[in-house]
């Protein structure tokens, strides 16, 4: 469906170099990174609105590098709504029709199906001065269905949200896509809202493309140590590969390597949810468990954190809260970290 090859934009002071995606026709596909990635150009250069750049974009197969915005049947929504204040809702979403050829009265057609389908059939007549956040991201998206777009392009959709309106917007995002079946890229540097929405993603950093593939993928095995701490892998831990067995915690812990690694020295990554701590070494034969002092207990939104001090190392660990209520966990006390081997993940140094 589209295909990012070889992207590089070169600017002052940011350049994204050498970026190549696929996006299949239908999915929902993430290209998540931290602020000032360049995720959000990448996603300009499929609108042709990018500055000048190398590579070639396609879309359904055709060359659209060179091809003007409109020629693209591709919509843009940005996080800050752009709305025209001065126009109603409905007059906001049949706005783009015109230059799509679309003649007025099915334009109308389908502008008032899609405020129905989201909603929003009661504020039809409504200035965008007098909508809330999250009809006002509503309103910018039926305004880019409007246009009967094949790609729907949407950047960070949800970062002007409160978080009690976030929930409700991914379910609006889902049935759009589900009613809809239109390819849809979506900016974020929220890995909740790509584990939630998106079949697909790609992990950008500092402009350039660290790892794409499946979201399960992407967040259970990175590839580098920045990927693993931008989906919340907070354990990335210096591993010893030597005559088939994985050595951490500085020799302490020895684990089967398997064919992971051919690499000397490594890394291994373990998510914090993964990892239970307990007074007793009490974890199940088949885990692997280490020694170790709670050096600290944290509140982590609804949850518990605590790190673990192991030699020279610390583990961070989600904790059951039932433990730090009863005061079983408290910090300076000597304890027990264990975890399953599937929790593992191996990546190079």
């Amino acid at each position: 469906m589209i295909q990012i090859q070889n992207l590089t934009i070169d600017l002052p002071n940011f350049s994204v170099s050498d970026v190549s995606l696929h996006i299949r026709k239908g999915e929902f596909f993430a290209i998540m990174g931290p602020t000032g990635s360049g995720k959000t150009l990448v996603m300009e250069s499929v609108a042709g609105i990018a500055p000048p750049y190398s590579g070639n974009i396609l879309i359904n197969g055709i060359d659209v590098t060179t091809a003007p915005p409109e020629d693209r049947r591709v919509s843009l929504v940005y996080q800050d709504h752009s709305l025209f204040p001065h126009l109603t809702v409905l007059q906001n979403v049949m706005y783009g029709q015109r230059y799509q050829n679309i003649p007025k009265h099915e334009g109308e057609s389908i502008a008032r199906d899609l405020l129905d389908t989201l909603s929003l059939s009661h504020a039809v007549d409504r200035k965008p001065m007098r909508l809330s956040g999250g009809e006002k991201q509503r309103v910018s998206i039926a305004r880019a269905l409007a246009c009967k777009p094949d790609v729907l392009l949407l950047d960070e959709p949800l970062s002007s949200l409160d978080p009690q309106f976030k929930a409700d917007f991914r379910s609006v995002l889902k049935d759009i896509h589900s009613r809809t079946g239109i390819t849809i890229i979506m900016v974020t540097h929220d890995f909740v809202d790509a584990l939630t929405l998106a079949e697909r993603a790609a992990v950008i950093h500092k402009g350039k493309l660290c790892q794409q593939g499946n979201v399960h993928d992407i967040f259970h095995h990175p590839v580098t140590p920045f990927v693993a701490d931008f989906v919340g892998i907070s354990n990335v831990l210096p591993a010893t590969y030597r005559n088939g067995q994985c050595m951490l915690f500085d020799g302490r812990l020895i684990v089967p390597a398997g064919e992971q690694s051919s690499n000397e020295k490594a890394l291994v990554a373990i998510r914090p949810e993964h990892v239970a701590v307990r007074e007793k070494n009490s974890f199940a034969p088949e885990w692997f468990s280490v020694s170790g002092t709670l050096s600290q207990l944290d509140k982590h939104g609804f949850a518990w954190r605590g790190t673990v001090r192991c030699g020279d190392q610390t583990v961070v660990a989600t904790l059951d809260p039932n433990a730090v209520f009863s005061n079983t966990l408290k910090p300076s006390m000597n304890v027990f970290i264990g975890f399953p081997k599937e929790a593992m993940h191996y990546m190079c140094g």
